[in-house]
């Protein structure tokens, strides 16, 4: 077939794409599932019993190249534990107006604290309503977890959280402590 001269063939785009059916998604009333690996709105995650996952390290806000992240670390004590290890985040924020959805703050987050849900509806009716606080990124409690503050479970240590393996019984004894 001979070669169409380059207006032609721009229009032969045009006139193959007209007289199709136009592909009309019916969106707030049937939501389709997003691809396998979008990236969506941010989430918290929790330990088995209910701990925060976040030591509040920060080392996500310092790889948003967006600058999207605020967290502010702050000491577990024994009276007021948020978090197995020493630190734990107290303020931790999101704004939505800068997050470009890259994922660097997942890659860069030590305990797997931070995910990215599938959860893509993220307008709102004001500036101040997409800057999003703890409380709305933490993950929900499940039944048999309890509420932070509270002590790590009975014979654990931090490690033992961090190796997923939260559980009742005595805590793996060190290398060089008595068993």
């Amino acid at each position: 077939m001979p070669e169409l001269p380059k207006p032609v063939a721009g229009f032969a785009v045009t006139f193959g794409t007209m007289f199709r059916e136009p592909v009309t998604e019916q969106y707030p009333e049937e939501k389709r599932p997003p691809a396998a690996r979008f990236h969506g709105r941010h989430q918290l995650n929790r330990y088995d019993d209910g701990l925060e996952k976040c030591i509040g390290c920060e080392l996500c806000a310092w790889a948003c190249p967006a600058d999207a992240i605020l967290v502010e670390g702050a000491p577990n004590t024994e009276e007021e534990r948020y978090s197995p290890g020493e630190r734990y985040g107290r303020v931790y924020q999101i704004n939505y107006l800068r997050c470009i959805g890259c994922g660097l703050c997942i890659e860069a987050c030590p305990t797997r604290a931070l995910t990215m849900t599938d959860d893509y509806e993220l307008a709102g009716p004001s500036r101040a309503g997409l800057i999003y606080e703890k409380d709305q990124l933490l993950a929900p409690l499940d039944d048999d977890m309890t509420p932070p503050p509270h002590p790590m479970a009975p014979g654990t240590r931090p490690e033992d959280y961090y190796r997923g393996d939260v559980s009742a019984r005595p805590a793996r004894p060190q290398p060089g402590e008595a068993p």
